[in-house]
């Protein structure tokens, strides 16, 4: 899954392809959403979001990716070359979720917050559902 920037006035440019190496990204991160707690690489840098989970065949159950972008916008993701069904969570600055989406491995359909956000935590499809996650939960220990 990759970011894609949607910017008022601006036609999406689609992003380079790149190869999936299915190396971690440079950091692991431990975050609270409630009583739950996941283990996630991060995804800090442009070229750690645009590679994102392509190519990847599988999560832990408690991992997935986070997305840590510099600015808050309405960052949009796709599914290009990933084979994992995933869910994401859209986090606005104040570590809080404003929105929730399942996607389609493999599906070039956008998906876009429905305010600005900083941050997307990727995880295994269905997560969020399985443990009573919804919009509005505070999500603990986010990268600055």
């Amino acid at each position: 899954m990759r970011p894609v920037q949607n910017t008022p006035g601006s036609a999406l440019a689609l992003l380079l392809l790149s190869i999936a190496t299915g190396a971690a990204a440079s950091d692991a991160v431990p975050l609270r959403i409630g009583t739950h707690t996941f283990r996630v690489e991060l995804a800090a840098t442009p070229s750690e979001r645009e590679r994102g989970l392509m190519g990847r065949t599988q999560l832990e159950a408690e991992g997935g990716m986070l997305f840590m972008f510099e600015q808050a916008a309405r960052h949009c993701f796709w599914m290009r070359n990933t084979p994992l069904p995933l869910s994401i969570a859209f986090i606005d600055d104040r570590s809080r979720i404003v929105d929730l989406a399942d996607m389609r491995p493999y599906s070039e359909t956008l998906h876009c917050p429905s305010a600005d956000i900083r941050y997307a935590l990727e995880l295994p499809q269905g997560s969020f559902r399985q443990r009573g996650i919804a919009p509005g939960a505070q999500v603990n220990g986010l990268p600055r």
